[in-house]
């Protein structure tokens, strides 16, 4: 005996509730501690010029070992030369930094390497006549670092996949969260006006305010 149409229909309704509400909350759980970051590092980029901070520079020189600027005596000067792996592995343990992810840019007079980071940016300038290596860095603090985690500037492969895997969790828990306030908008009158205004409301700003 075949069940009636109303049973087939709440049937089909409750999957598709249940459906939404297990997507709204699995969403949820993965991007709540990134919308958390985000929404934190949005107040402090908007006021990125009332929040001050100090760099703190840090600066050395030493030069190459003999074994070391002997190797490097042997390299080519052209841009688009690989540096020798003994060379690379001995600047990360002098200046505990990995030079290895980051190219160098080889010259007749020297090797230099840029190595920016979230919050942080820092070279390695070799002579090569000379065998002198300066090194320098600069740290803008922790709310820089976390803004820039924000911009996604200098973050790296890792951080740019989370970035997309936070990114889809957000637009799932927006979506299924859009589909369940129709479900539950019958008796909340206020649902609808809430919505429209948040939609409507940055266009205002944006055709009225924002040059």
């Amino acid at each position: 005996m075949t069940p009636p149409p109303t049973k087939k229909k709440r049937s089909r309704r409750s999957i598709w509730l249940r459906f939404l509400i297990h997507s709204h909350w699995m969403s949820s759980a993965i991007s709540l501690i990134g919308m958390i970051l985000f929404a934190v590092t949005g107040i402090t980029l908007n006021h990125a010029s009332q929040i001050k901070t100090v760099p703190v520079v840090q600066n050395r020189l030493t030069e190459l070992p003999a074994d070391l600027k002997q190797k490097l005596d042997e390299t080519g000067s052209e841009s688009d030369t690989e540096l020798p792996p003994e060379i690379s592995t001995w600047l990360s343990n002098e200046f505990a930094i990995p030079t290895e992810s980051h190219p160098a840019e080889v010259s007749e007079d020297e090797v230099y390497i840029s190595m920016p980071g979230p919050g942080s940016d820092a070279w390695i300038a070799v002579d090569r006549a000379s065998g002198e290596v300066e090194f320098e860095s600069t740290s803008r603090g922790w709310i820089s670092y976390l803004n820039d985690l924000h911009k996604g500037r200098n973050t790296g492969f890792a951080w740019m996949v989370f970035l997309d895997v936070f990114s889809v969790a957000t637009l799932v828990f927006c979506i299924t969260g859009l589909f369940l306030l129709y479900e539950r908008s019958k008796n909340r009158w206020l649902t609808w006006p809430l919505v429209i205004a948040g939609l409507v409301a940055p266009w205002v700003l944006i055709l009225l305010l924002v040059h």
